[in-house]
Parts: structure tokens; sequence; C-alpha cells
């Protein structure tokens, strides 16, 4: 994945109340291990007040997978291929660093049906940009998810599997909901 490739442009207000880009560049935080990883776009707080924040807090702020208290977050992140090849123990190994180095371990409550099985107190809405990959739930058959699809997440225990070649890129938007 060439994460310099993906560009973030935020807009803002001038003391005059035009408006201008304040940023136009790479990603203000990113984490990647291989193929997978995540690249933060944007946080804020939700009012009115903190809408019109021009810092760019992300950038000051430890790697975490869940927006916080009453905050929005967005950010791209990617699903790399499974690898047939590791054995349960090491998928499970790097599912729980993979965690640990977003501050989510707490995140996994149930992997029984998958390693990367998690659940946060957040509305997410994630947009399957390129290649493709299947969500898994506690429940029902996978459900295959393709380029332009949009899954509206609802604080619910899941993973994102990509049992493709190629290396999926997805945009999410996830609102505190706790």
């Amino acid at each position: 994945m060439d994460w310099s490739a993906l560009r973030r442009i935020v807009t803002d207000n001038d003391a005059d109340g035009r408006s201008r880009v304040l940023i136009d560049g790479e990603a203000a935080k990113l984490i990647a291990v291989e193929e997978a990883g995540l690249a933060e776009i944007w946080t804020a707080d939700l009012d009115a007040a903190r809408l019109y924040d021009a810092t760019d807090k992300l950038k000051a702020e430890d790697l975490r997978l869940e927006p916080a208290k009453g905050a929005v977050k967005v950010r791209w992140f990617t699903v790399a291929p499974e690898d047939d090849g590791r054995s349960p123990d090491e998928k499970e190994a790097a599912a729980a660093f993979a965690f640990a180095a977003v501050g989510a371990a707490e995140a996994r409550i149930d992997t029984s049906r998958h390693p990367m099985m998690h659940k946060t107190e957040t509305l997410d809405v994630i947009i399957l940009v390129k290649g493709a990959v299947d969500l898994i739930l506690d429940e029902g058959a996978p459900t295959p998810v393709k380029p332009g699809d949009v899954v509206i997440q609802r604080a619910t225990n899941h993973a994102w599997v990509n049992r493709g070649k190629d290396t999926a890129l997805l945009v999410a938007v996830l609102i505190d909901a706790g």
C-alpha cells in the first residue's frame, strides 16, 4: 500500500470568514505493518465551538482505535489478504498486537469467529474504496463487501477479512456513542 498516495484536504475559514484550504497533504498519523494499517485523517469534538477549531489534534494525540468521548474520527484503513500460511496462534498474536498498538486490546470481546473480531462503542460509517472484504459478525454467513458499498456499523462485534489477493482500502467515520 502506498500511503503517500492518499491525500487529505481539510478546509477552514480565515479571520474574515472566507473559506480556504487548511491542510493539503498526508495523513496526520499512520500505523502500518506490511499491507495492513490505518491512517488518521481528522478528528473533532461534536459541538459547534469545536467544529471551527483549526487545530490538527491528531498529530499530538496517541493513536487510538476509538474517537474521544463526544468526538468523531475519520481515517483510511487497509485490510491485507488473509495469510493462510499462518497458524491460528500466529494469527491470534498478530491480532492481539494490532489492537494493543491502537489502545484497543479491551475491544476484543469475542474472537471465536475470527482473531480480528472487536466491538467499540461507536457508530461507524465504512466505505470500501478498493479491493474486497467480508464483514464477519457473531451470527450468519460472512457478508461480502465490494467497492462503493457503505456499511453502517452500530457498536457490534465484527471483523473485516480480505480473502482476495489485493490489499483492500476503506474509509471510516467513527462517531463516539458511549
